[in-house]
């Protein structure tokens, strides 16, 4: 088992690592499902800072994977969210190469949803690359992709928490206006999803400072080899050097792109499909699809109301049902009062083991705070009597061993059953009737005479 964070996360594996921390698989004790758990490695107050912005993002959408709650234990603090299994677009390049044009429209659909709602809540990106942007473990089915990793996201109008003229970030993936020192803002972000869209369709890392400086001598060239000339020129949007000659919102981006897919030819039967799945991989030794996997519970004991140690339980028969538990010891016959008998228990004649002249032992005295033995000799529980008739072993003496004479009738006391009666309680004695009734009658006129005498004051 791995270690619990303040009493509810589990730590189970690593998955994965940030540039302020460290991704695990952990189990949620009071959700119970598995989530995504980033822990802080660093404790100094910037990197605190930033790590309590990122977790105080709240923003619910299917293509957002942002913070969901947090926690803090001793000096180590962590935050949660969704786990997601399909790895990341790095991972889909790294496996297929270039992806077909209609694939790359369809993720970047998802891609500018999602920004679109980010935006949206004033929220600046600020780190959008293949690395941050995961892919739910959707085999062959349509695609489904998560914009993570906030970290240095800020919102618009909040201090900044670097230096000036220092740029935080991703190299590759920075705005020109980002390498001036420009204030954060909205096209920076959609700069880099222009990126991120050359990437999948080229399966290569692009140059983007020759690309800026091609934009910038010699205007917007033509489609690269193997970009349809529609969805080349929304790419263009995105990738102007200008932030006022690019694309002001995702939506905006969104729209073009809904347009340019109209004109693109459909996937041919021999494009090869793309396939997302699992890149987590299997859980490790001591957790199962529904979490820790816990010892099976042992056979509920039978209870008992005797102060002696009850014997070991048996354990459950293969059918499912379960045997009672074996009867208990007999204890030597207590101690009877002067001229009174100990009352005696017969045990239940068995087929073959009464012979004429063959006396019973007496059997244990039956105790009331305590259940019966279920046999008096016997060796198989399931053949035992559940209750005994007292008898005097000189009255059944004579007729085991002559059976042809005729005894007069002995009433039978009341049979004892098995299950212990409940003690009876014992109240003290009151006044007889004779005396009580006479005294109520005195009080009663004591009663009403007071009344009347309260009535004349």
């Amino acid at each position: 088992m791995g270690e619990v964070f303040a009493g509810r996360y589990e730590l189970i594996d690593p998955i994965g690592r940030g540039g302020v921390g460290a991704v695990w698989r952990a189990w949620d004790h009071r959700r119970r499902r598995y989530v995504a758990a980033k822990v802080l490695q660093q404790s100094d107050a910037h990197t605190l800072l930033r790590f309590v912005r990122e977790q105080a993002l709240r923003i619910e959408h299917p293509h957002v994977l942002a913070p969901a709650s947090w926690a803090a234990d001793d000096d180590k603090v962590l935050f949660t969210m969704d786990l997601v299994s399909g790895g990341s677009l790095a991972h889909v390049i790294g496996d297929y190469g270039p992806l077909p044009p209609r694939f790359v429209c369809l993720l970047l659909d998802q891609l500018l949803s999602g920004l679109s709602t980010v935006h949206a809540e004033g929220v600046v990106h600020r780190d959008i690359k293949p690395a941050n942007i995961l892919m739910e473990a959707t085999g062959s089915g349509r695609p489904h992709l998560r914009l993570s990793d906030f970290g240095i996201s800020m919102r618009k109008g909040e201090p900044r928490l670097t230096e000036t003229n220092y740029v935080v970030g991703t190299p590759g993936y920075f705005a020109p206006e980002q390498m001036m020192g420009a204030e954060p803002d909205f096209p920076a972000d959609l700069f880099a999803v222009g990126l991120v869209a050359l990437y999948l369709l080229q399966g290569q890392k692009p140059d983007a400072q020759a690309l800026v400086e091609h934009f910038a001598a010699h205007g917007t060239p033509g489609a690269p080899e193997g970009i349809p000339e529609p969805l080349w020129q929304v790419l263009a949007g995105l990738l102007q050097p200008d932030p006022h000659a690019r694309f002001r919102t995702a939506t905006g981006a969104r729209k073009a792109l809904t347009a340019a897919v109209e004109m693109l030819p459909e996937t041919g039967p021999d494009d090869e499909p793309v396939e997302v799945f699992d890149q987590i991989g299997p859980l490790p030794d001591g957790f199962g699809p529904d979490g820790p996997v816990t010892a099976p519970p042992e056979a509920p004991q039978q209870p008992s109301d005797r102060q002696d140690p009850a014997p070991p339980p048996v354990s459950m028969s293969e059918t499912g049902s379960f045997h009672l538990a074996p009867p208990p010891a007999a204890s030597p016959p207590s101690a009877a009062p002067p001229g009174v008998a100990p009352p005696q228990q017969e045990p239940h004649p068995q087929p073959g083991w009464r012979q004429p002249g063959f006396q019973q032992p007496p059997a244990a005295p039956y105790a009331a705070d305590a259940p019966p033995a279920y046999a008096a000799g016997a060796p198989d529980p399931s053949q035992a009597p559940t209750s005994g008739v007292p008898h005097d072993p000189s009255a059944t003496r004579p007729y085991t061993g002559r059976q042809h004479q005729q005894f007069p009738p002995v009433p039978a006391p009341p049979v004892q059953h098995a299950a212990p009666h409940p003690p009876v309680r014992r109240t003290r004695p009151g006044p007889p009737p004779k005396v009580a009734v006479p005294v109520l009658v005195v009080a009663l006129v004591c009663f009403a005479v007071g009344i009347w005498a309260l009535t004349q004051v």
